[in-house]
């Protein structure tokens, strides 16, 4: 049986923060997360595209509860200031999908901390996130932190040498690749250390296909590939939406389409690469990216 978003149980009482959740996969999440009773605030870099998407969320389902909350995470100072803020309001965090990204801008840039823009956002930007809400996540029985990563993390090296492409000539495409292997590595990182800590949080991730969304206006080719292959914001969502909810998700679990090269389909466990897999480089990536950040925990 396919699973799609009538298997997701009743949200009521839950509180999530998704990122990035203005477009795309991030707002089909939110938007059925909150249908299904969850409180869930967008927190996104624009506060008028934040906005919006809470009317329209609201409009369609008047009981929902959803708010905006902003949040650039090119930019460790507003990744700070919007932790700070939560963790005044909130004590507990019962979901975390870290969602937004950047995807093969056309030539080199940097966030505002210095850091290549995909590497900086994908990557370091929800690490340091997650750290400073961790306590919350941890104070809500069942929690879980999802990661959105994506199938181009196969192409993706870690170059400790050249995180910042400052030695070699810019590549959008393996750039964005490494991003996205960052997130598979943080991801199975984080649950090794959750499992050790004997909390009962679990991280898991997820990857949605070929999805048409915003994420891709850069790649000019991939917009006309669409018409071809790919699929709604809202299916490929599924995937972000089973790891987050699914009662018989497990802490290092992976989810993805379910058809050819899993570019299209319904959403099941599947597997990442032996890359994204090494420990060895998780822990070092997890060290690199505290002393890039200033975030620790989890020690």
């Amino acid at each position: 049986m396919k699973w799609t978003e009538k298997n997701i149980p009743d949200q009521t009482g839950r509180l999530v923060v998704v990122t990035g959740a203005n477009s795309g996969i991030g707002y089909e999440a939110a938007r059925v997360l909150a249908h299904k009773g969850a409180r869930v605030i967008l927190a996104c870099r624009s506060v008028e595209n934040g906005e919006a998407a809470v009317k329209q969320i609201r409009s369609e389902s008047p009981t929902g509860k959803v708010e905006f909350a902003k949040l650039d995470l090119g930019s460790l100072a507003s990744v700070e200031a919007f932790a700070k803020k939560f963790n005044k309001e909130y004590k507990k965090l019962d979901l975390l999908v870290c969602n937004a990204g950047v995807m093969m801008p056309p030539g080199k840039v940097t966030t505002s901390d210095g850091f290549e823009l995909q590497f900086g956002t994908n990557h370091l930007g929800h690490f340091a996130l997650a750290g400073r809400v961790l306590p919350a996540v941890l104070a809500a029985k069942g929690s879980r932190v999802v990661l959105v990563s994506s199938g181009a993390h196969h192409m993706g090296k870690i170059d400790f040498e050249d995180l910042n492409w400052d030695r070699r000539p810019f590549s959008r495409f393996k750039s964005y690749g490494q991003s996205k292997l960052a997130n598979l590595l943080f991801m199975y990182e984080l649950q090794r250390r959750l499992l050790k800590s004997g909390s009962g949080t679990i991280a898991a991730a997820a990857h949605p296909g070929w999805t048409a969304t915003n994420l891709q206006r850069h790649v000019g080719a991939a917009q006309l590939l669409n018409y071809v292959f790919a699929m709604s914001a809202a299916k490929g969502a599924l995937p972000t939406l089973l790891a987050a909810t699914d009662p018989g998700v497990k802490g290092g679990d992976y989810y993805g389409p379910d058809g050819w090269y899993e570019l299209r389909g319904f959403p099941k466990k599947v597997k990442s690469s032996r890359a994204a897999r090494d420990e060895a480089v998780a822990a070092r990536l997890w060290l690199v990216s505290e002393e890039l950040t200033r975030v620790r925990y989890l020690d």
